[in-house]
């Protein structure tokens, strides 16, 4: 038997000409902190959430606490984060020769490697009593933009930051081979060591924001039970059900795991927020899905608005509603006869 230390080629540092962690065996970390606090100011001061009545803009991050690293151990990449984030916005009418300013604030108390991007909470407040308005937009457009760009720090976590921390070995100078792991807690996440070391940018998503409505002929009761009763969902999917958990805070996976997402707020027969994704969206970029339900004479409307629709998949995304959810309930249910 050898020695240990002598015969062992986890020891043999000619593994790399400039005897530099051969093999890439040993733990090699390399701490994000200062750059992690540098990104986020970059990718959240100056945001704007706007629409046709309100705007809003960050104006800066109040507290920004935790730190983040990146480790690679035996060509395997982890990734540790943890953050609390408090910033200040500020918000005012678009019409009006001097429209009042009102100041608010945001939270993100949980960015880290153990949640998921949609288990990030975000939470807003108003210094005025009057900007009840603003919160809205905050929260209906401002919750899924701020998400975008937490998106973007993990990313360019992974593939920018992380670069040079796998070194190339003799036998194999690009390691195209090996995985790197996005988290120490198994994550699934899995990135391609090559696109580490060469790439430096990635391609530009843009996003829209989609409106779609249709009439139902059925009570708004009734419609609004359609997506919350997980039986009756189970029905318009035609089983295709891995989760449903109906209440704020719960999460959804329909559609053989191709839709998944949480809900953020029910409000009965009126209104249902959920944070929404496709399976082949950008990885962890969730939209903010907002359904809301009218009664029409003898029959119920629903309006169904979406922001942050990856352009590429706006098309698909129409019509998936029409056809997955629209006129699947009309069939399963009846819902498209007219009432006696």
């Amino acid at each position: 038997m050898a020695e240990w230390g002598k015969g062992d080629p986890r020891w043999i540092v000619e593994d790399r000409p400039d005897a530099t962690n051969p093999n890439n065996w040993h733990w090699k970390e390399k701490n994000a902190t200062q750059w992690s606090k540098d990104k986020f100011k970059e990718l959240l001061i100056g945001l704007k959430i706007e629409n046709e009545e309100y705007t809003c803009e960050i104006k800066e991050l109040k507290k920004c606490s935790g730190e983040s690293s990146v480790n690679n151990r035996k060509a395997k990449l982890f990734f540790l984060y943890e953050w609390y984030i408090q910033g200040k916005w500020e918000g005012s009418s678009r019409t009006g020769e001097n429209p009042t300013k009102y100041e608010g604030s945001f939270d993100i108390p949980n960015l880290s490697d153990e949640n998921e991007i949609h288990e990030v909470n975000i939470t807003f407040s108003v210094n005025k009593s009057k900007g009840e308005k603003l919160i809205d937009l905050m929260k209906s457009h401002g919750e899924s933009i701020i998400r975008q760009k937490l998106a973007e720090y993990i990313r360019l976590l992974k593939e920018q930051f992380s670069q040079g921390l796998i070194l190339p070995t003799i036998d194999n100078t690009n390691t195209t081979d090996t995985k790197s792991v996005s988290s120490i807690n198994n994550s699934k996440t899995v990135i391609n060591p090559q696109i580490l070391i060469t790439e430096n940018k990635s391609p530009t998503v843009t996003f829209r924001d989609l409106k779609i409505h249709d009439k139902f002929n059925c009570t708004k009761i009734e419609l609004f039970t359609t997506f919350c009763d997980i039986n009756k969902v189970k029905a318009f999917t035609q089983n295709s059900v891995s989760q449903y958990d109906c209440r704020k805070g719960g999460f959804f996976s329909l559609f053989s795991d191709n839709i998944t997402g949480r809900f953020l707020d029910i409000v009965p027969y009126d209104r249902i927020d959920i944070l929404w994704r496709f399976k082949s969206w950008p990885s962890d970029h969730y939209s903010h899905v907002s359904l809301s339900f009218h009664d029409d004479t003898d029959q119920t409307k629903i309006l169904i608005q979406q922001t942050g629709v990856p352009s590429q998949f706006y098309d698909n995304t129409m019509q998936g509603w029409k056809h997955f959810y629209f006129e699947s309930i009309k069939s399963t249910f009846g819902y498209g006869s007219r009432l006696l």
